[in-house]
């Protein structure tokens, strides 16, 4: 691996920071509502369920349509769909340069909104949708046109996905589908739901399970509760499949494929999540320091003290390390099958995870009453990055993930 930083990403991160200056701060200077401490009070609809409140959402839009006009929204996705074929190495140092720079509506991670998106499903339907899924949902997914919510887990099935009482039953031409699913995100505006369900083998089996692309206006398709979280605003709901039917053409991938589907999502969202997390923690130790350095209670700059120091020192010490393992992982991603580094992957975001809820703890203790009010931002990215250590697998799972490989588990592609 060539450890010189590229000189093509050096130069991505300088148009993308004066794109940031030119179009996206005075948008959001406007808009400060969202991003100061009213931000999760702005953001959220109380009385429609905590979903987010539609002035806020088409902000976001509006975010992404000039990030798109530009040329960064395509970034990470192939030519033919009007991007610049950005390797994973660069998407890893891109998300991570944008994290660090705090909160801002240039890299919205509660809503996994950024100028340079994120798009695993337009990654999934490429390499394993049909002419006629693809001619519909590529650059629909890209423009917003279509929304995909990703159905995977349920109330009784959480972390392994190879047990689900989610079922799909062929009968003639068409799929039947009964189940029900929690935490499908994004339900509140989606147009369909990328359902996971057994069609064949027994509980445990990771064959035989199917991926559908469900219309959300199908009939026996209820959506609801809503869950509200520890950062809101919210738009986690349970998803209930009664009798659902869906034509063959609704299904995604090969039939019994479903789980390898669900491995491409969760990794392409582990690794940007670790590079993310890392970005977002360099920011709460960068803050730390820097208020550290100007704070002189008695008039004693606060930063002499060791109990400042160290503590500082030790996570900056570590987001060294983790950023390594990021961006050598990822330039394996270039080179590799994604399953065969899938440990190095779940080393990359358990522990970056990790990281930031930890930077961001400490950056309001060093800061103190300042640090723990909404005034300053580590509250709020505490709650948001939080949610890391539990989905796309929580840290457990990763650990079992990197464990498993160590003894002699090869996971399947």
């Amino acid at each position: 691996m060539d450890f010189e930083f590229p000189t093509d990403i050096a130069k991505t991160l300088e148009v993308l920071d004066a794109f940031i200056e030119a179009e996206i701060l005075p948008l959001e200077r406007e808009n400060i509502q969202y991003f100061d401490h009213r931000r999760e009070y702005a953001r959220t609809d109380w009385d429609r369920d905590g979903l987010p409140k539609q002035e806020w959402e088409e902000l976001l839009n509006e975010m992404r349509r000039r990030a798109d006009a530009a040329g960064h929204l395509r970034y990470g996705l192939p030519k033919e769909l009007g991007g610049q074929d950005g390797s994973h190495l660069a998407m890893a140092i891109i998300r991570e340069h944008l994290a660090a720079k705090g909160l801002g509506l240039h890299n919205d991670l509660q809503n996994e909104s950024s100028i340079v998106g994120n798009f695993p499903f337009v990654l999934m339907m490429l390499a394993r949708g049909s002419d006629e899924q693809k001619a519909e949902f590529l650059e629909a997914s890209i423009t917003g046109e279509r929304r995909v919510a990703f159905g995977l887990t349920e109330p009784e099935h959480g972390s392994d996905a190879t047990y689900m009482e989610t079922t799909a039953i062929r009968e003639g031409d068409e799929w039947i589908i009964n189940g029900h699913k929690r935490w499908n995100t994004g339900m509140h505006h989606a147009t369909h739901d990328m359902v996971f369900a057994r069609t064949s083998g027994k509980d445990g089996d990771a064959k035989g399970i199917t991926c559908f692309l469900v219309p959300a206006d199908a009939t026996g398709v209820k959506i609801g509760p809503y869950w509200w979280t520890f950062n809101m605003p919210t738009d986690h709901p349970d998803v209930r499949f009664t009798n659902v039917r869906v034509p063959a053409s609704a299904m995604f991938g090969a039939e019994g494929e479903g789980l390898e589907l669900a491995q491409m999502f969760v990794h392409e969202n582990r690794i940007r999540q670790a590079a993310s997390s890392l970005g977002a923690a360099q920011y709460c130790i960068d803050e730390a320091v820097r208020y550290a350095l100007n704070r002189a209670p008695f008039g004693t700059p606060l930063w002499k003290n060791q109990a400042i120091q160290f503590p500082l020192a030790e996570m900056h010490t570590e987001a060294e390390m983790i950023r390594v393992l990021i961006r050598q992982t990822t330039w394996q991603m270039d080179r590799q099958h994604h399953m065969d580094i899938s440990d190095r992957v779940s080393m990359c975001n358990y522990r970056a995870n990790r990281l930031v809820c930890n930077a961001a703890d400490q950056a309001m203790q060093t800061c103190g009453g300042m640090g723990y009010s909404r005034h300053m931002p580590f509250e709020h990215i505490y709650r948001h990055h939080r949610r890391y250590r539990i989905t796309e697998g929580s840290e457990e799972i990763q650990l079992r993930r990197v464990a498993g490989i160590m003894f002699g588990k090869k996971p399947k592609r």
